[in-house]
């Protein structure tokens, strides 16, 4: 009983600390399409993932062959994506060092092997959704060093390597909280808005019978819709290539899972029926 009581315990623990890591972030993560069994998709994620990352990021853990696993000939990887080596079988290296990425960045440009895994919770978003999420809200600040920032993680040290993909766009930063006001104390709507070359403007409003509590509203314009909506799309193909690249054998592994488990199913009936049988003469 106890020892019941002590696994229940554990398991509440990890419930608890599962929401608490899934709410830290404080930005609320977008779901990304699930095109992990897409290979034009995930081959237009490799695409985008060489001519774009892997300029600052390597990806140490993986292999250019290893891409044939989408559908890709090594041939096709040595014509369009083999732009760091000549041998298909190198690792995804980069030229950069950690030193003078320290040096520029202020911090080395991560790996992104298993990044994909890395910013996944329990019970919670999936790393793929932190990665969607984060390539879209990217925004033009004059006031930081690399003139971008971004609403997933403020004052990231990195600016937008997609901003060609994505075009113009006006962000809306919107915070409501209590301040006070001729010696009373009101609520106050204060927002701050980012045209698409980084400068702001900001306006302060009292909210008259605001009934909700403190909160914080992040708004993204674009002007051009259809450009927008190529941008989701590869975004999602990037997403998912890196969500593929932490794990490559994820679907396989899947897949045997369900085996694994109507092996079980069939063995638990096996062995209630041969248990049975076994102690039937036993009083």
């Amino acid at each position: 009983m106890n020892m019941i009581k002590k696994l229940l315990g554990v398991l509440a623990l990890t419930l608890t600390c599962s929401v608490a890591v899934a709410a830290e972030g404080g930005y609320p993560l977008d779901h990304a399409p699930d095109r992990l069994n897409n290979m034009a998709s995930l081959q237009n994620g490799a695409r985008l993932f060489v001519n774009y990352c892997l300029g600052c990021h390597s990806a140490n853990s993986m292999r250019y062959n290893k891409l044939t696993q989408l559908g890709l000939t090594e041939d096709e990887i040595k014509k369009n994506l083999l732009f760091t080596t000549d041998k298909v079988g190198d690792l995804m290296t980069i030229a950069m060092t950690r030193q003078d990425g320290a040096k520029w960045f202020g911090a080395a440009p991560p790996d992104l092997s298993v990044i994909a895994r890395a910013k996944s919770t329990n019970l919670g978003p999936t790393g793929v959704d932190y990665i969607y999420t984060f390539l879209r809200t990217f925004y033009r600040d004059t006031t930081k060093k690399t003139g971008w920032d971004n609403a997933v993680f403020p004052s990231v040290g990195m600016p937008n390597p997609l901003w060609q993909l994505q075009g113009p766009v006006t962000h809306t930063h919107s915070h409501i909280h209590q301040v006070e006001q001729d010696g009373k104390t009101v609520w106050q709507r204060a927002s701050t808005t980012y045209d698409p070359l980084g400068y702001t403007e900001t306006k302060a409003e009292t909210l008259q019978n605001h009934r909700g509590g403190e909160s914080t509203q992040h708004t993204f314009q674009a002007q051009s819709r259809s450009q927008s909506i190529a941008f989701d799309n590869n975004v999602a193909d990037l997403a998912n290539f890196l969500g593929w690249m932490a794990e490559p054998n994820q679907l396989f592994r899947k897949q045997l899972g369900v085996w694994v488990l109507l092996f079980l199913g069939l063995f638990l009936v096996v062995a209630w029926r041969l248990n049975a049988a076994y102690w039937k003469h036993v009083k």
